[in-house]
């Protein structure tokens, strides 16, 4: 894949990763539970369509 494409599935990655490290810290530091859940899921579903696109 080329041009801007690849370049949002590049951002959506990273933006995943971001997600679930994020909702990892708040799991981990027991903080906020319910957000940190959401942000897993949020980036689950960000690669999950990263996954379709390249697919």
């Amino acid at each position: 894949m080329n041009g801007p494409g690849a370049t949002l599935l590049s951002a959506l990655m990273l933006a995943a990763f971001a997600l679930a490290g994020g909702g990892l810290y708040l799991l981990v530091r027991k903080r906020q539970r319910r957000q940190g859940v959401l942000m897993l899921i949020a980036a689950a579903v960000a690669l999950a369509n990263v996954l379709i696109w390249t697919a």
